[in-house]
């Protein structure tokens, strides 16, 4: 069993982008409440889900395109993070981060790298071991020129949300309606679009929380709170 604060494991398996949002939202009210708790408290809590429907969300910087891109039949919401636009859809990994970095020892820029070789790590294990990060202002994990796996953070009161989506099976045509992330030039891809097999979210899952572990050198417990 690894050593290390605990970070309780909440799946919630094909969700909405609102009901994911719900249930970070709750984790967030949770971990600032507990933040002055005994050392017992957990250091935070993972939300893991996958998008039940597409939809693009704009960060803090974004700038609105709702009625162009629900035009295609997909979501559009604001998104309380930094970045710009992006997209999730179903065949992305997507996991929110709800951690006290106080907790963790960790600053905002050493917790963002740190997703970063979460990120890697997880490619490595599926058998992609040349994702690598690139110079600000690119953010996210990358194979060549193109992004597969897209991190867009806040922190609040040394609480972390929002987090990272990894492109496992994701329908990449969906990207050719923005500028992900505001980077001209660049690409997106997927694990099974490099690796040239099916690559599922349930597949990916598994080696994805082992990563989580030993980047963030802690103990994944599932979580048994409520999520109303």
């Amino acid at each position: 069993m690894r050593a290390g604060p605990a970070v309780r494991l909440v799946r919630l398996g094909r969700a909405s982008y609102a009901a994911s949002r719900a249930a970070q939202e709750r984790c967030v009210r949770r971990q600032r409440a507990e933040a002055e708790a005994a050392a017992g408290a957990p250091a935070g809590r993972l939300v893991v889900w996958e998008p039940s429907g597409p939809v693009f969300t704009a960060g803090l910087r974004g700038a609105a395109e709702a009625r162009r891109l629900r035009a295609l039949g997909a979501g559009f919401e604001r998104a309380g993070r930094g970045g710009l636009l992006t997209f999730h859809g179903p065949g992305q990994l997507v996991a929110y981060p709800v951690l006290d970095l106080r907790r963790l020892g960790l600053p905002l820029r050493a917790y963002v790298a740190a997703l970063e070789r979460l990120g890697r790590a997880a490619a490595a294990a599926l058998g992609l071991p040349h994702a690598r990060a690139l110079p600000p202002p690119c953010t996210g994990v990358w194979v060549g020129d193109a992004k597969l796996c897209a991190i867009g953070v806040h922190c609040g009161r040394h609480i972390t949300s929002h987090g990272l989506a990894l492109n496992c099976c994701t329908d990449l045509t969906w990207f050719d309606h923005i500028v992900p992330c505001g980077l001209e030039g660049k690409g997106v891809t997927s694990l099974s679009q490099e690796l040239q097999r099916h690559v599922s979210v349930e597949e990916a899952t598994e080696p994805f929380l082992d990563a989580f572990q030993e980047v963030f050198k802690c103990t994944l417990t599932d979580s048994e709170e409520p999520l109303s």
